[in-house]
């Protein structure tokens, strides 16, 4: 970890206000997933092309997350079954900057995510007045209905191409919680490219080409749930799960200059 907040230390800064440009509400996404040991490189290459997300002098932030779902995990198997136009609602906590909002997440028949929040005081335990009215107008679920289904925490950081037209995230050491269960993932960076439209050419998915690292659809709610709950069915997540546990297998035998 210290080596890679030195080496975002290199990176040209942009603040909040500057990255507003390239919020990207409504775009594409493209996912990869790999190993935390290739992430050094990868950022010492990209400091050509991006600049780095800072806030206090500080590149690297802690979020936590609190998905709701239906008791039968609908918004799960929507995913699971590779339906469009299907939603995510979750409580998400900027820890650092001690902000929390309700988001809804929007995948269409496009194969594009719109995200749309509202500010909240905390991650509520009981769903308030206002966040049900936020849930019932915005998605086709009953937020009477809705309840918590999984907790997780993540280090994030977010680079932002110098062109401003594109904007990516990189989340590692997630962790998932689930009633008084815990699965870390210490040696996966799930990296999301974001772009408002798609286009042929991005400078990271090109550094990414280099190491062989191919795009991995990758949801963090779906991964939770498939981590900690053994009942739910996961058939279309078997050949992720295989990748997961390759990748685990060749980190714990990793070692500089073999």
């Amino acid at each position: 970890m210290d080596s890679i907040e030195k080496i975002l230390e290199t990176f040209e800064p942009i603040n909040l206000d500057e990255m507003d440009n390239v919020k990207l509400m409504n775009r594409t996404d493209t996912k990869f997933i790999f190993t935390v040991d290739k992430l050094p490189w990868l950022l010492r290459k990209a400091t050509e092309y991006y600049k780095v997300l800072t806030i206090n002098n500080k590149s690297l932030f802690l979020y936590r997350s609190k998905y709701l779902d239906t008791t039968n995990s609908q918004m799960y198997l929507e995913h699971h079954n590779r339906n469009l136009n299907r939603y995510k609602v979750r409580f998400r906590e900027y820890v650092d900057s001690d902000t929390r909002f309700l988001e809804i997440k929007f995948k269409n028949n496009k194969s594009r995510t719109n995200k749309i929040r509202i500010k909240r005081k905390k991650i509520e335990e009981d769903i308030s007045k206002k966040s049900k009215q936020f849930i019932n107008n915005n998605t086709p679920y009953n937020s009477e209905e809705l309840e918590t289904k999984l907790w997780n925490k993540f280090s994030r950081l977010t680079l932002v191409q110098k062109k401003m037209n594109e904007r990516l995230t990189i989340d590692l050491n997630l962790q998932f919680i689930k009633n008084s269960k815990v699965h870390k993932l210490p040696f996966l960076v799930i990296a999301e490219v974001k772009r408002s439209r798609f286009s042929g050419y991005s400078d990271f998915i090109n550094l990414l080409n280099e190491e062989r690292i191919k795009p991995t659809g990758m949801s963090k709610y779906c991964l939770g749930m498939i981590l900690l709950d053994k009942n739910l069915k996961y058939n279309r997540f078997k050949r992720k799960l295989l990748t997961l546990n390759k990748m685990s297998h060749d980190y714990r035998n990793f070692s500089p200059g073999s």
